[in-house]
């Protein structure tokens, strides 16, 4: 829905209003209740409701920060040097 723009000519009142396209104008001022209230040419703001509108809907990885973004642009992490396989031992208890 819209949030419209109003001025009050008699006291100088602004106001924002949520109100719908296809609602009338407003003309009584909430403040001074003189019904000179104007809408105003503005850039109209808007509200966005239901699922999928908001920041966190979306938000399924951690923001990146610089140090995750140099990261990703680093070529690809050398590998550790390979490790001779440990030798096993078996230990065996004294029978009895």
């Amino acid at each position: 829905m819209p949030i419209y723009e109003y001025e009050c000519d008699h006291c100088g009142d602004r106001i924002e209003v949520l109100q719908r396209m296809g609602d009338p104008p407003k003309t009584e001022c909430p403040r001074c209740q003189t019904r000179t209230l104007r809408k105003l040419v503005s850039a109209a703001g808007f509200r966005l409701k239901g699922t999928g509108w908001y920041e966190t809907d979306f938000k399924t990885q951690p923001k990146k920060t610089k140090d995750s973004q140099k990261e990703s642009q680093d070529p690809a992490p050398k590998e550790a040097p390979a490790q001779e396989p440990k030798k096993e031992t078996k230990t065996t208890s004294p029978s009895q």
